[in-house]
């Protein structure tokens, strides 16, 4: 898979240092995969979300942050939509601003 963007996986994780190796880790895992449907996610993400409107959600970090991401699988692309603690997750769909 084609993951778009970095830059904000980095922002993220310099500003969050305890999650930059979980990111890293997720980031390979995606690159080397080419999933067809969500089941193919969840069986290497059991712990996967499908929020509706095409939103995917990872527990990054033993569930400390969150990560968002629209997954385009004729395209092979991941979009990243937002990487969050999961406190300000929780506010988001409290708020339904996900």
């Amino acid at each position: 898979m084609h993951v778009i963007t970095q830059a904000k996986l980095r922002e993220f994780a310099k500003a969050h240092p305890a999650a930059d190796v979980p990111l890293r880790v997720w980031e390979s895992m995606m690159r080397v995969k080419k999933y067809k449907t969500p089941h193919d996610v969840k069986e290497d993400f059991p712990s996967v979300d499908f929020i509706g409107g095409g939103k995917t959600v990872f527990d990054i970090g033993g569930n400390k942050f969150r990560l968002v991401v629209k997954v385009l699988y004729r395209r092979g692309w991941v979009l990243i939509r937002h990487i969050l603690t999961h406190k300000e997750y929780d506010k988001k769909i409290k708020d339904k601003t996900l």
